[in-house]
Formats: C-alpha cells, structure tokens, sequence
C-alpha cells in the first residue's frame, strides 16, 4: 500500500471518528436539555410529601405490610406527572409570551428544545406516569375508584395550572401549588400503601404545602410587574407587595410553628 492511501485511509478514520464524537456530543447536549427542561430542581415540591406519605403509612402498618416496590412506584409516578406539568407550564408561558430572555425558563425562548420536543416529552411523561398508575393499580390494596380520583385530580391539575383555562393566570395557581403539593401528593402515597382513605394525614402535610407555596409566592412577588405587562393575574398582584412580604413570611415560618407545638409527639 502505498504513502498516499495509506494517509488517505487514515484522514478518512479521523473525519468518521470525529463525526462519531461530535455525535456522541450532540445526543449528550439533547439529553442535557431534555433533562433541563423537567426542571429537577423544582421535584422535590412533589417528592418529599410522596415520602411523608410513606413514611406515616410505614408507622401506620408497623413496619409489616408496608410495601417498598409500591412506594417506589409511586414517586416514579408522581415525579413523571409532575414533570409533565413543568412542561406543559413551559409551552403556555411560551406560548402566551410570559417566558422573555429574562425568565428562569428559557428552554423555548433561547431554542434549547423546539416546542414540538416539549409537547412530546410532555405528553411523554404522562403516558409514562399512567402506566406506573395502572402498575399500582395491580399491586396497591387501596380501591380503584380512590386511587383513580386522587391521581388524575392530581394529574389534571398539573395540566390545568397553566393550560386549558389556565389557573396560574387567574390567581388560583396558589391553590392549586397549597393542594398538589402538600395534601393530594402525601394521602396518595399514603393510600398506594395502607388501603385507606385517611383524611387526618393532610395535617402533616400542611408544612409542605405551606414550603411550596411560600417558594411560588416569592417568585409571583418578584415577577408582579412583568405578569402585570403581560396581563395575567396572581395573588401577589391582587393583594400588593407589602401584604405579599407579610403573606410570604406567613407560609415561611408557620410549618416550624406547627412543628415546635407538636414537637412532643413527634419525639
């Protein structure tokens, strides 16, 4: 073989081998941004009242009937819904022209991800998160019917929170942030476990709720100009901004109130 083929050989492997890298390179950056776009940073809001309500079916069974494939199952499940909302809340602000070059969410705005690669991951994920429904319909011992009513409750208002009527625009999205995330998320994980519909664990989950709201709350607090211009409405617009530092202050610091009252029964 001749100087010249074998140099020709040799810049045909480095071109198909740097083609490969920068491949290998492009698929990475795509699941970064697919990744970037559930925003996992803002998971823990749904899984750590999937994990209260665990933890109290765990003490309510006394450690015998209490299932750890189901309560895998079930935060796998929560956590796609909820990511499917973070999704859905990405395209309507798009969509809407809420999300601008200074927004926290610029997975659109900047062309990270085309809106067709959010609608399908969306829809993606609530496919995914009802299959892990239909799983625990298998294993749970709780009723279909109730399971059924706590999960699409908590799966439609994922969606509705920025779609369909949009509830995030006309200041029900504190409502609906104060009742997925804190007593839907803790009395679903809890009935997947025990079977039973127990209202008394929603206490519990008050502090939580209370968290996620106080987290939303400040960000609607901080954005009220911008949503105003954009014209929708939130609670921290209606109410102004020193009644919204008050009322932040308010979600912030009562779940250690409730705490230090209940301090004894807890240890």
């Amino acid at each position: 073989m001749g100087s010249a083929q074998y140099e020709n050989l040799n810049g045909k492997a480095s071109a198909e081998s740097t083609v490969q890298e920068q491949h290998k390179k492009s698929s990475l950056m795509k699941i970064s941004s697919y990744f970037t776009a559930l925003r996992p940073w803002s998971l823990s809001a749904s899984l750590m009242p999937t994990l209260l309500g665990s933890a109290i079916a765990y003490k309510y069974s006394n450690n015998a009937d209490f299932n750890y494939l189901t309560s895998i199952l079930t935060i796998f499940t929560v956590l796609c819904v909820h990511g499917a909302g973070n999704l859905v809340n990405t395209y309507y602000d798009f969509k809407k022209g809420i999300d601008d070059r200074k927004s926290d969410d610029r997975i659109l705005v900047d062309h990270i991800l085309t809106i067709d690669e959010v609608t399908t991951l969306g829809g993606l994920l609530y496919l995914i998160g009802s299959i892990g429904f239909a799983l625990l319909i298998l294993i749970s011992p709780a009723r279909l019917e109730h399971l059924a009513l706590v999960y699409f409750g908590g799966l439609s208002s994922s969606f509705l929170y920025t779609g369909g009527i949009g509830l995030k625009y006309i200041a029900l999205g504190d409502l609906i942030v104060l009742t997925i995330f804190g007593p839907v998320s803790v009395l679903f994980a809890f009935m997947t476990q025990t079977g039973r519909l127990e209202w008394a664990t929603i206490y519990y989950a008050i502090p939580l709720a209370l968290n996620a709201e106080a987290i939303l709350h400040s960000n609607n607090t901080r954005d009220a100009e911008d949503d105003k211009k954009a014209g929708i409405v939130t609670l921290a617009i209606l109410i102004g901004r020193t009644a919204s530092h008050v009322l932040y202050a308010f979600f912030l610091f009562t779940p250690y109130i409730m705490f230090c009252g209940n301090f004894d029964e807890v240890f």
